[in-house]
């Protein structure tokens, strides 16, 4: 018997508002534009086309207006916090993306998109079909039949799982898809502040229903035995709730719309369309998860690349020159000589930047055209006087990288111009992709070859060095190529934020700085670190003994599945607004901090876990960390916080805690060399120091310049009293 043909519904409103929440709010376009809703949506829909293949799509959506239940019930959905504008903005975005796709869109006016999907999976012709109702929460579980799945995400919106039958049935201890409304109607549903009976809650609705099987036949019994009397109790005074609760939660399969299943049927998708919405979205890592099957027309411009033209393994195209003897280079070398200005990016056996090893130079000053040039000695030394000329300038992406590989082959890179990665995050401070592979595709509209095509992936990934010359040069000069074709799109939007004096003023001048910093490192002490996790090591077997002493048996602390049963089974510790996780119930920090008080061994538990998280993080690591010299290395981040202040990481040394007696030992154990003292430097009062000049506040000026607290002068003024009365 042949397979029935899929007739898959997405809840749109259910995506959109799940993936608002499980994606990072910093996911936006370098406009600033927020689109964690639209890149969560567009990824489940990719996901649906791969691994569902339906032969018919459509997608819901609410309408703003409000519906039947609302006017029968006007406290339906009133406890709802009001979700953030940006949510909603995202909505309009996202049907354009199913648009550019050719789905159909169902929503009609006084009904949810739920009942939208009640309608068109009781339709006659789907009823012929497979359903998938492809969703985010759990209201459609009672659509479920030996016809109709719902497909819900587990969690945020990676995990899936598929509810048929069986599956409602273990998820409700046996009850039913039809039952699914009348437990809804008994336990009620918070989150649509639909009342159910006050007093039953899940057991109960489930233990009364396993019974008497519906709520009507529950009321017809209301007298049995088997009803306890609090239950009997509960049931007539709430009866009229019961049953309104029901109603409300009941879906609509009536709803006045018109199913086509022509639009509805699926035949592919245009390129021309899709590719430039990605474009504009900033989506280029969604571009390589679009199907292969059913593809129509041409992505626009250079971006066609990557949709058939060329097989994506031949690698970038271009006039890209390859300098690989000593005629070509000669050539190279006088042209070269001749620029002012021009591209550079280096490639290396690894991405480690003490020990690895420079094979090549790329080098552009034209829009499609680049040079590559083998880092043998001989040539590093020609070139040296050039790139080390601080007259000539150099543009890169992360150009920081590049002057740290060059240092190692004895060349100090300078006259640096502008970095196109710093440049994009100036634009947009708030997005985290800077990545020139994200940016050449969103500014240029062209798809880059990945470095995975070079050197694989995982347990299989190569060093660079093995690669055959001619594909690395390809790749290399596609790079300082398409660096050179972004400096004048990104100087123009630096100019129109007003950001390209703070491009050339500080964020420049500070490459070399930094990455002095980070090869000369900061010294560490590591025999006293090595001491003090020694002492860390026994207070926390301490502490363990007397966690075991008052829980009446051993267990792993660390654990915390075990830690649950021992708090809350063995020690019954009150659960009372604890929160909860898939697992059950929390023991994460903040919860255990919610029972402080109720039980001795709450206070050891976060004294075992603190003392515990500082060993592993700073004692035991930082000196595995060190060089020959004692000596650790971090990298300093000038594209990652949105306030524009550095970060730190590998490793993160702006976290070293400084709050706990503890934390202010491990501190000391960064040190000067010996006859040098480490100096500890920090603007006073900074953002108010700008203010009182931006806004030429006399007073402010005046209190400053005199070493004033402000906050005291502050409180003078208001109170009008003498500043040594305050």
């Amino acid at each position: 018997m042949p397979a029935k043909e899929k007739f898959i519904i997405i809840d749109g409103n259910a995506l959109v508002h799940r993936s608002f929440h499980a994606l990072p709010t910093t996911m936006r376009t370098r406009s600033g534009q927020m689109v964690n809703a639209v890149y969560g949506f567009t990824t489940t829909l990719l996901k649906v086309l791969r691994d569902l293949a339906p032969e018919y799509l459509v997608v819901t959506f609410d309408l703003a207006a409000p519906t039947f239940r609302h006017q029968a019930y006007k406290a339906y959905k009133a406890t709802r916090v009001k979700q953030p504008d940006e949510l909603y903005e995202q909505i309009p975005i996202i049907k354009e993306v199913v648009a550019a796709f050719d789905i159909p869109i169902y929503e009609q006016e006084g009904f949810e998109a739920d009942d939208v999907i009640a309608t068109l999976v009781r339709h006659k012709e789907v009823e012929k079909m497979q359903s998938i109702i492809v969703t985010g929460d759990m209201d459609t579980l009672q659509l479920v039949d030996a016809n109709t799945e719902v497909y819900t995400m587990h969690k945020g919106i990676s995990d899936t799982v598929t509810y048929d039958v069986a599956q409602v049935k273990k998820r409700f201890d046996g009850l039913t898809p039809e039952q699914v409304v009348d437990y809804k109607a008994l336990r009620g549903d918070p989150s649509d502040n639909i009342p159910g009976v006050k007093g039953i809650g899940e057991k109960g609705a489930i233990s009364l229903l396993q019974e008497f099987g519906t709520l009507e036949n529950i009321y017809k019994n209301i007298d049995s035995k088997k009803i306890s009397d609090r239950y009997r109790t509960l049931l007539t005074e709430h009866k009229k709730e019961a049953f309104e609760s029901k109603a409300l939660c009941q879906l609509v399969d009536t709803v006045p719309i018109t199913l086509d299943l022509t639009a509805a049927a699926r035949r592919g998708f245009d390129l021309g369309k899709v590719v430039p919405l990605f474009q504009r979205l900033e989506f280029k890592s969604l571009i390589s998860r679009l199907p292969k099957e059913g593809r129509r027309g041409q992505a626009p411009g250079q971006a066609a690349l990557e949709f058939g033209a060329t097989p994506a393994a031949t690698g970038p195209t271009g006039d890209y020159i390859l300098v690989a003897d000593d005629e070509t280079f000669t050539d190279f070398f006088k042209k070269l000589g001749q620029q002012k200005i021009f591209a550079v990016d280096t490639e290396t056996s690894s991405l480690e930047r003490f020990t690895s090893e420079l094979l090549g130079i790329s080098f552009s000053w034209k829009g499609g055209q680049a040079w590559y040039v083998a880092a043998t000695k001989n040539r590093l030394e020609k070139l040296k006087p050039i790139l080390e000329d601080e007259g000539i300038k150099k543009v890169g992406h992360n150009v920081k990288f590049d002057l740290e590989m060059l240092a190692n082959a004895g060349i100090a890179l300078r006259g640096i111009a502008f970095d196109t990665m710093i440049a994009s995050y100036l634009i947009n401070p708030g997005s985290r992709q800077h990545n020139l592979d994200g940016l050449v595709f969103t500014e240029l509209g062209h798809e880059m070859q990945p470095i995975t095509e070079l050197i694989g992936t995982g347990k299989n990934q190569i060093s660079l060095k093995s690669v055959p010359l001619p594909r690395v040069s390809n790749y290399s000069c596609e790079d300082a190529d398409y660096t050179w074709q972004l400096v004048e799109p990104l100087t123009k939007q630096l100019e129109e934020k007003n950001n390209l004096g703070l491009l050339k003023k500080i964020e420049l001048p500070l490459i070399p700085i930094l990455a002095d910093m980070e090869r000369t490192g900061v010294q560490l002490d590591t025999k006293l670190l090595k001491s003090m996790s020694v002492s860390v090591g026994k207070k926390i077997d301490a502490l363990e003994e007397k966690i075991f002493k008052l829980a009446g048996t051993k267990f792993n602390v660390a654990s915390p599945l075990q830690l649950k049963e021992i708090l809350f089974a063995k020690l019954s510790i009150s659960t009372e607004g604890i929160g909860r996780t898939k697992t059950g119930l929390s023991t994460a920090a903040a919860e255990l901090e919610k029972m402080k008080g109720k039980h001795k061994i709450i206070d050891l538990i976060i004294e075992f876990r603190e003392l515990s998280k500082l060993k592993s993080t700073y004692l035991d690591s930082l000196p595995k960390l060190t060089d020959a010299n004692n000596r650790v290395h971090t990298s300093f981040n000038q594209t990652v916080a949105a306030t524009g202040r550095l970060s730190s990481s590998d490793p993160n040394l702006q976290n070293i805690p400084i709050r706990t007696e503890l934390g202010q030992k491990i501190r000391t154990a960064f040190i000067a060399p010996r006859g040098l003292r480490l100096l500890s430097v920090d603007y006073s009062q900074i953002e108010l120091r700008i203010v009182a000049s931006l806004a030429n506040d006399a007073k402010m000026i005046a209190s400053f310049n005199k070493g004033e607290d402000i906050h005291t002068r502050t409180a003078a003024e208001i109170h009008q009293v003498p500043l040594e009365r305050v």
